[in-house]
């Protein structure tokens, strides 16, 4: 009997530790996180306390260390110094419908970029088009190159993107290259060293590792798709530089709208503040900063987000635009796993009378977020938003039309990651042009895909239900 005490008195202090995890976390972290992260945490945390509070400290917060937060806001800073020096095209702007209008002061209180006009902007959605196109700007460069990808890849595509670079480093242009460091880790150890022997110059974007300076979670990346090419030309969109096929059985479809006139400016600004954020190096070359010619007819305005914001950017300009909307509004993306206030905007949207589209694909690429993103098609068909399957590839683009008026582009998927816990970048369009070229892509894509039905939907077994509920648990961490 006297062996067996020490162990009834462990068994004590652990239930006792576990209970007042569940106690202290149950007031600490609805003080944090809205009500739905909220629940997701605390359940996971009261079914296994221990587990749950070693994951909530490493993914629960959006934490960076001190030193990363202090070039952060230096980053800032001068992003906004290069900003103030950028009020380009502001007067005679053409007359804007008022919800438009109240788009517009949103956009730019939260991204802190105005619209500016005199944009050309093209649409590119074949994928080695994309590439092509890209190669063929480098290749005509006469100053610099600034590529920033989520994933670079040592591959094909990545190889051909490479020789350009190399092409024009020998022709005495300056090339820069921002990679994630997880989106391109393998590139980062094969690519990259190449690349800095031929003076290109490479940089990790958001380093990870426990020896490491300035390293942050795994899961707060640089997600961003952005080159800039002598200051005059951007290309911004979804696709990464990486062949189509890269993943098994899963060949992707993308979209990228290549942009000539100021609003290349504001890409330039994203790129140069996260060039810093990483070397705490101001470059400061006057022909960063050509003259931009205003011979397009495009208005637009360019939104980052991330962390370092304090406010989820995209998924308030996307709630707002719902609200907003009169008419129509198709939603483009992979990866659908929205937070209340966005489904809610859906929902309520459709009840006013507007006609609300989501295009998806019948491929996945991740099993639990294809999951947790089925977890929402009953509701969303109850409520009456179109759901429509696309079939012939993975589409990987990320689009939002609404009306006749206004149209996002970006890297930014309608998903709580790419919400809260990615940098992304997103580019707002008012050209009714341009947004009727895209809706025409749009139709093109809902006519190549399956228009799934409430009826059909609730066939689906009972196991299948199940697991779709149990991943939706999870719906703030995927």
């Amino acid at each position: 009997m006297a062996q067996e005490t020490p162990i009834l008195w462990f068994e004590h202090l652990f239930l006792l530790a576990q209970w007042l995890i569940c106690v202290v976390m149950l007031f600490y972290i609805p003080q944090r996180k809205n009500p739905s992260s909220a629940r997701t945490w605390l359940l996971l945390i009261f079914l296994v306390p221990w587990l749950g509070l070693l994951l909530y400290i490493l993914l629960g917060r959006a934490y960076m260390p001190r030193k990363r937060v202090k070039i952060q806001r230096k980053a800032s800073d001068r992003k906004r110094r290069a900003r103030a020096q950028l009020r380009l095209s502001q007067m005679a702007l053409p007359a804007l419908p008022e919800a438009v209008r109240l788009v517009v002061n949103l956009v730019e209180a939260l991204g802190e970029f105005e619209v500016v006009k005199g944009n050309r902007l093209e649409l590119m959605p074949d994928y080695q088009e994309c590439i092509d196109r890209l190669i063929q700007d480098i290749d005509a460069a006469e100053h610099h190159v600034h590529l920033l990808y989520y994933i670079f890849a040592d591959d094909a595509t990545g190889q051909k993107v490479g020789e350009a670079l190399r092409r024009a480093v020998r022709r005495g242009v300056k090339c820069r290259v921002l990679m994630d460091s997880i989106g391109s880790r393998p590139a980062l150890r094969t690519l990259a060293p190449r690349l800095r022997a031929e003076g290109i110059q490479v940089l990790e974007m958001l380093p990870v590792g426990l020896l490491r300076s300035k390293t942050v979670r795994f899961d707060l990346r640089n997600h961003r798709k952005i080159a800039v090419i002598d200051g005059r030309i951007g290309h911004v969109g979804s696709q990464n530089i990486v062949d189509a096929g890269f993943k098994k059985h899963i060949v992707y479809e993308d979209l990228v709208a290549r942009v000539e006139g100021p609003i290349v400016s504001q890409l330039q600004v994203v790129f140069l503040a996260d060039w810093y954020l990483e070397s705490e190096t101001s470059l400061n070359d006057p022909k960063l900063w050509p003259a931009q010619p205003e011979d397009g007819g495009t208005l637009a305005q360019a939104l980052p987000s991330g962390p370092g914001y304090g406010r989820t950017n995209t998924q308030m300009v996307m709630v707002t635009l719902l609200h907003t909307a009169l008419k129509r509004v198709v939603i483009t993306t992979p990866y659908f796993v929205p937070d209340q206030a966005l489904l809610q905007a859906m929902e309520t949207a459709v009840m006013r009378g507007v006609d609300v589209h989501l295009i998806l694909s019948v491929a996945r690429d991740g099993i639990m977020v294809g999951t947790a993103q089925q977890s929402y098609y009953a509701q969303l068909l109850q409520a009456g938003v179109h759901i429509h399957l696309y079939r012939p590839r993975f589409l990987h683009a990320k689009h939002f039309t609404v009306d006749d008026s206004v149209a996002i582009i970006g890297s930014s998927n309608v998903d709580i990651r790419s919400f809260a816990l990615n940098s992304e970048i997103s580019l707002l369009v008012y050209d009714p042009g341009i947004v009727s070229s895209l809706r025409r892509l749009q139709e093109r894509h809902i006519s190549h895909s399956k228009h799934l039905t409430l009826r059909e939907w609730n066939r689906r077994g009972a196991v299948r239900k199940a697991l779709q509920s149990i991943a939706r648990l999870a719906d703030s961490i995927l």
